[in-house]
């Protein structure tokens, strides 16, 4: 491999370790990652991760290959446990996209803060501190934004939901946090029955 080719493939592979790549932040870096996906791959194998690249939606990031949960093999990307707040808010930010495609279909979504707030709150037992209620589901938010699945749109609340979304919170997400859900639920209202 030539120097040149070492060097384009050492800052791709930097970039993925960082964080997901987008295409629309720089197409010519985006058509090089797409170029050299064979050798990104053989690469990140070596660490434990695989490449996970969705050209349609223009979105790559490495991700930890399924261990089958032996212990002997450590992991190099940290599993993160989210609140249910957190949670509550991918799952909805998810059911919007779906919406979205399903209407108008690639377009970006963008969500406001109240829109987000008054969403969220559906789901929330009834409290007497609503400032306090606003104050956790916009908290919430501020975590889904660091964790990369919202984008800031200027300073007036906004958030671009970001299309890496998708990869995440797929189907058997979405289903094993409707069953924690309704499990949830059926909790609140024996507690209000007594």
């Amino acid at each position: 491999m030539a120097s040149e080719d070492k060097i384009v493939l050492g800052r791709l592979l930097v970039a993925l370790y960082k964080g997901v790549v987008y295409r629309d932040a720089d197409e010519a870096f985006w058509s090089q990652l797409v170029g050299r996906q064979a050798d990104i791959g053989a690469h990140a194998a070596v660490l434990g991760l695989e490449l996970s690249l969705n050209e349609s939606d223009g979105f790559a990031f490495l991700r930890t290959i399924p261990t089958d949960g032996d212990p002997d093999i450590p992991r190099l990307v940290p599993r993160r446990q989210l609140t249910y707040l957190v949670s509550l808010v991918l799952v909805l930010l998810r059911k919007k996209m779906l919406e979205a495609d399903r209407g108008e279909g690639g377009q970006k979504l963008v969500v406001g803060r109240e829109e987000l707030v008054e969403t969220v709150r559906v789901f929330l037992p009834a409290g007497t501190n609503d400032a306090k209620i606003t104050d956790q589901i916009v908290a919430a938010v501020g975590k889904v934004e660091e964790l990369g699945f919202l984008r800031r749109l200027g300073g007036n609340g906004t958030w671009e939901v970001r299309r890496v979304l998708k990869a995440f919170v797929d189907a058997q997400w979405l289903a094993n946090f409707d069953q924690r859900l309704e499990a949830y639920r059926a909790v609140r209202k024996s507690g209000e029955a007594e």
